[in-house]
């Protein structure tokens, strides 16, 4: 028994020794901001405009994702792992932010020229109604801002600036939530919406302000001419980005829609609720996976490195899911009446099958993201389309036999799957022996 509990001791001092532990608590506090913030904005919105505002807005938010990923060449990962690689050189860290910016100015082009050409036929299509175009104007005209906003930010995260990321991070939530709020206590529906295209454009500002001192946030490292090369490389991460971006909103807005006319918008507005809970728990974990695990595994070659790396991260993030699961769960009545409103309650059923369906999401993440590291795009575009079908009908068959709590069954079932398919791709990795 004492040799147990000396193993134990031993096993935690190692584990807060190590960078990832590092990382989280340098994003803890970041986590904790957003976490806060984010709980406003859902009080005040959900409050405000009522389920099915809320499952509106969702429909919006899912729209939002796939636009601002084509606005950004769905290159941000890319900027990342290329920053994170040649750091120390900065002339190829000045051809690749040049190549960067020019991609991305290209693709806000496009995406601002559509948005604004077609902003009634695009509102019918995603709102049902053309009584929304306006929106869709505003977001034409600040998308760049956003693109940009993001660009700025890979870089930091591939210059390992984890002080610095998280400070940005924690003055974008608060100026965020801040604006969220004004304009839905000023306007209700119409100021969520608006707020949902053009939020994340205002923090171009704070970011910029934020940065100005470094040393690449010069003209210098931009003025490139673009590269061919360079743009073929970053073109395996757009190929992954946009092919997430085209799947993973598209299937929740199809299920949302389906949910939305063939049983209510209310119960929708359920489902919105409960996708909101879960994207705020998971911050937890996913805020340091961009930060610290996918610029670790972009840098590390041998593969009993990079398995250990894979390790260590679950030894250290499983015990931290299941015991916020377990408290999730336990106050989920209180959390649903302190986040939302009594229309809200019947969402209670949904939990259990929700955060079982989260846990195999992120034990399948810590080996995906080797995926993005290691620039697979076969595999990473051919498991996002496969998966992403998978859900899509799983979803639509557990709908129609248990309603509402059928879509987080399929969300399960579906992570289960990818989970296998996760292990089996990166057996070799898993399986490597010193």
């Amino acid at each position: 028994m004492a040799s147990l509990i000396t193993r134990s001791i031993e096993l935690v001092k190692r584990a807060i020794k190590a960078d990832i532990v590092k990382v989280f608590s340098l994003t803890s506090i970041s986590t904790l901001v957003k976490m806060c913030t984010g709980l406003i904005s859902v009080k005040v919105v959900a409050s405000i405009i009522g389920p099915a505002g809320v499952a509106l807005v969702g429909q919006l938010n899912n729209f939002a994702t796939i636009v601002m990923s084509f606005a950004s060449g769905g290159i941000n990962s890319g900027i990342t792992k290329y920053v994170a690689e040649y750091k120390d050189d900065d002339g190829k860290i000045t051809q690749y932010l040049s190549t960067a910016l020019r991609i991305t100015g290209i693709c806000t082009l496009l995406c601002s020229i559509l948005l604004i050409g077609f902003h009634r036929y695009i509102s019918e299509l995603i709102m049902l109604s053309p009584d929304y175009g306006y929106v869709f104007v505003i977001f034409g005209l600040t998308v760049f801002m956003y693109a940009l906003n993001n660009l700025l930010i890979s870089v930091v995260n591939g210059y390992k600036e984890f002080k610095r990321y998280v400070r940005i991070n924690i003055a974008n939530s608060i100026f965020g939530v801040a604006f969220t709020a004004t304009l839905v206590l000023l306007w209700h529906l119409k100021g969520a919406l608006i707020a949902a295209v053009s939020y994340q454009s205002i923090m171009l500002v704070i970011t910029i302000l934020m940065i100005r001192k470094l040393h690449w946030f010069r003209w210098e490292f931009f003025k490139d001419k673009l590269s061919r090369f360079i743009s073929g490389r970053y073109f395996r991460y757009t190929l992954m980005t946009l092919t997430s971006a085209l799947t993973v909103p598209v299937v929740q807005m199809i299920l949302r829609g389906y949910v939305m006319s063939e049983i209510s918008p209310t119960e929708a507005g359920w489902w919105e609720g409960m996708n909101r809970i879960s994207h705020m728990y998971l911050m937890v974990i996913t805020s340091s996976f961009g930060v610290y695990y996918l610029p670790r595994l972009s840098e590390l070659k041998d593969p009993i490195a990079i398995r250990q790396e894979i390790f260590k991260a679950y030894k250290v993030i499983i015990p931290m899911l299941l015991f916020g699961f377990s408290v999730v769960y336990l106050l989920r009545f209180f959390i649903i009446r302190i986040l939302f409103t009594p229309q809200f309650v019947p969402m209670q059923q949904l939990f259990a099958w929700q955060m079982a369906g989260d846990l195999f999401k992120i034990v399948s993440w810590l080996l995906a993201y080797l995926m993005l590291a290691k620039a697979m795009t076969k595999w990473y575009v051919g498991t996002e389309i496969v998966f992403s079908f998978l859900y899509l009908g799983l979803g639509f068959l557990f709908v129609h036999y248990n309603g509402i709590v059928g879509l987080t069954q399929a969300y399960l079932i579906n992570y289960i799957f990818y989970s296998i398919a996760m292990i089996l791709i990166f057996r070799k990795f898993i399986l490597v022996v010193k």
